[in-house]
C-alpha cells in the first residue's frame, strides 16, 4: 500500500458557516464524510494536512481577482473566527497546517517538500470547493506526480452541477473519484 496523506482544503468559517462573507452553499454539507475520513485517517496515524487560506488584513497578497470583495468584506484574515478551521475538524497538535494564499496548495508553500520528506506518494483530497482550491490542488498533485484520489461526497461546490463537472475533468486526468464509503 502506498502512504497516503489527507488534504482537507479550506474548511474555514469563512468559507463554510451560512452567515460567513465568502460561504460556499454545499460547505456545510460535506462537514459529516469529512470527519469520517479525518477519524480515519486518525486512527491509523496516517498524516493530516489543513490546507487553509490566509491574507494580510490589507489585501496586499490576495489574487487581484478577489481584492475588490475582500476590501469591501475582508475574510480569513489571521487570528480572527473566521480564518479559523471549523469546529468539527479542528486540526490537532499532530496535524499540519499548510497556508496559502492562492488557489493551489502547492504554490508558494511547503507542501510538497513536506509529503516528499513524510514519503507520501498518494494524496486523499476533500473540502471546498470544485472550480477553484481543490481542483488547482488536485491539478497539481497530478503533475507533481502523486497518486490523487478525490473524495466526491466530501468536497463540495456551490451547485451540484458545478461538482458534476468538475468530477468529470479530474477523473479525465486520472484522478481516483470515490465516495466516502469507498475509501474507509
Amino acid at each position: 500500500m502506498k502512504n497516503r496523506a489527507l488534504l482537507i482544503i479550506d474548511m474555514q468559517n469563512d468559507f463554510v458557516l451560512p452567515d460567513a462573507p465568502q460561504c460556499v452553499t454545499g460547505a456545510v454539507g460535506v462537514i459529516k464524510n469529512i470527519e469520517k475520513v479525518l477519524q480515519a485517517f486518525r486512527s491509523k496515524n496516517l498524516p493530516v494536512f489543513h490546507i487553509i487560506r490566509e491574507y494580510r488584513a490589507d489585501g496586499s497578497d490576495i489574487e487581484h481577482t478577489r481584492l475588490k470583495d475582500f476590501l469591501q468584506t475582508p475574510y480569513c484574515v489571521p487570528n480572527t473566527k473566521g480564518s479559523k478551521v471549523v469546529t468539527e475538524l479542528t486540526p490537532l497538535e499532530s496535524e499540519y497546517k499548510i497556508i496559502k494564499n492562492r488557489f493551489s496548495g502547492f504554490m508558494r508553500t511547503e507542501l510538497d517538500l513536506m509529503l516528499r520528506r513524510l514519503e507520501v506518494e498518494e494524496l486523499v483530497v476533500c473540502g471546498i470547493q470544485y472550480p477553484n482550491c481543490i481542483r488547482a490542488t488536485v491539478f497539481d498533485g497530478i503533475a507533481l506526480g502523486y497518486d490523487v484520489t478525490l473524495i466526491t461526497d466530501a468536497t463540495g461546490a456551490k451547485t451540484q452541477k458545478v461538482a458534476e463537472a468538475n468530477i468529470f475533468d479530474m477523473a479525465q486526468i486520472g484522478v481516483n473519484c470515490l465516495s466516502t464509503t469507498t475509501v474507509l
